[in-house]
């Protein structure tokens, strides 16, 4: 990491410089090439740090305001640690979610068979239907095997279905 420290009506020291560099090396571990512009200040009773990091084409900023410098330092390079660990959680989420995707989308084009998975969602309304009512629409559906429906008597969901037969229908009715 290349470490920039510039002192705004403040003069940096050597050891301020190692000790800048120093922290910035927790930072360096998450980039393989980065540039760091540390801007130090003094205002009135409080040391100001600000840190701006470019790398892998994000750009990170933190600023903290302590009394004492050092402990400015270490909280910038505190808060810029978390900026950056947030954003790497979240890239390599949706790294995985998107491989994730991908390696669904591979598997079921290589043609293998899915047993014992839901792989089909349908979602429609359950309307308030006598049984009576309720047959006669699925006998208006040629291609529906069954149908629920909230049956207006008990006000519980029903289904009823289409028996092999072709001429007879059951009823699915919830106990008690």
């Amino acid at each position: 990491m290349k470490v920039q420290v510039i002192g705004k009506d403040f003069k940096v020291t050597e050891a301020i410089n190692d000790y800048v560099e120093r922290k910035l090396g927790r930072i360096d571990k998450y980039f393989e090439e980065s540039l760091a512009e540390v801007t130090v200040k003094s205002e009135r009773n409080a040391q100001i740090a600000e840190v701006l990091v470019n790398a892998n084409g994000e750009r990170y900023r933190a600023e903290a305001q302590e009394k004492d410098l050092y402990a400015s330092i270490d909280k910038v390079v505190d808060i810029l640690e978390g900026q950056i660990r947030k954003t790497k959680t979240k890239k390599d989420k949706v790294m995985k979610e998107g491989s994730i995707k991908e390696l669904n989308s591979i598997s079921a084009d290589a043609g293998k068979e899915v047993v014992n998975e839901v792989i089909k969602y349908s979602y429609y309304e359950i309307k308030p239907l006598t049984i009576e009512d309720a047959k006669l629409k699925l006998q208006d559906r040629m291609n529906h095997n069954f149908l629920a429906f909230s049956n207006v008597e008990t006000n519980k969901v029903n289904v009823i279905y289409k028996l092999k037969d072709g001429k007879n229908f059951g009823l699915v009715e919830p106990e008690a």
